[in-house]
């Protein structure tokens, strides 16, 4: 089920994306191009798919969100440019492809970043079937959760915590940050949009949570055992790092352990709504074996 269900939201997804972003000004047309070849190579969509998933989960009819969604797949891939830059992780490949700066530069790859994460609120604001009190609300969300306080402060984390020895516990919080808050803010976004009830929300989030850290131990495992061909990327790139992670902190057996037990504790957030949450169970799964 959660097969058919990730390619149906990734067609509605990425048919719309298809359209978004586009410019009448000559002037713009390299950097309209740039955050397109982005934006347009593919992906797994989580984050809008999470979105537009919960809303279903709440009975609302998702497909009256789509652009939300987008906005959630634009800030993104916003950082996934900037993560890539020479000054970041310097990758040369991702989603399969040369990364933005190996194609257009570093200063027009930065550039698309920077236009992806202002579009976003752009189209937040836009959502004219979300009230607006709910669209403002939408866009505090999502703000918060790709700022200093979320994302870019834990991208900051990470950026300072190269070439050191960080505790687990330190390596959870930097990660709530750089992964988890992306992967929440979807969550906590369809509940507004749904007027979900304080306790669903609660355990919505709390499921949302798990799986943020979940996501990002998967990924770390990937990066020491995964390849190109499936990853789309250069596997190896923590250790050229110096990084700490899950697997350098734990080893691969026992960070695959706490995979599980994280997918165990987002399984039992689920099993407490009141409602069918099947393919968000489905998900989690999947999210423990994905390849890529």
């Amino acid at each position: 089920m959660i097969q058919e269900a990730l390619k149906a939201k990734q067609k509605l997804i990425n048919d719309r994306l298809a359209v978004l972003l586009k410019s009448d000004r000559l002037e713009h047309k390299t950097l309209y191009d740039a955050m397109n070849y982005s934006l347009l190579a593919g992906g797994k969509r989580i984050r809008p798919f999470l979105f537009l998933t919960v809303l279903d989960t709440l009975g609302v009819d998702s497909s009256c969100c789509v652009d939300a969604a987008c906005a959630l797949e634009c800030v993104h891939t916003y950082s996934l440019i900037h993560d890539d830059l020479p000054a970041m992780d310097n990758d040369d490949y991702r989603r399969g492809r040369l990364t933005n700066h190996k194609v257009y530069g570093a200063g027009m790859a930065t550039q698309a970043g920077d236009g992806l994460l202002t579009f976003a609120f752009q189209l937040l604001a836009e959502q004219k079937q979300i009230p607006a009190d709910v669209r403002i609300e939408l866009i505090d969300i999502l703000a918060r959760a790709a700022g200093p306080e979320g994302m870019v402060g834990g991208q900051a984390q990470d950026m300072e915590a190269e070439g050191k020895h960080l505790t687990l516990s330190q390596l959870k919080t930097l990660d709530a940050c750089k992964t988890g808050c992306l992967l929440a803010a979807p969550v906590s976004m369809a509940c507004a949009v749904a007027g979900a009830s304080l306790k669903d929300r609660l355990l919505l989030e709390t499921f949302a949570a798990h799986l943020g850290l979940l996501f990002q131990i998967t990924d770390d495992l990937l990066d020491e055992k995964g390849n190109l061909e499936d990853m789309g990327k250069m596997p190896g790139q923590d250790e050229k790092d110096h990084k700490s992670t899950f697997v350098t902190i734990l080893g691969v057996e026992n960070a695959e352990k706490y995979a599980e037990e994280e997918a165990k504790l987002a399984k039992e957030a689920l099993a407490k709504l009141p409602f069918d949450s099947t393919i968000l169970y489905e998900l989690t799964e999947l999210m423990v074996h994905r390849k890529k």
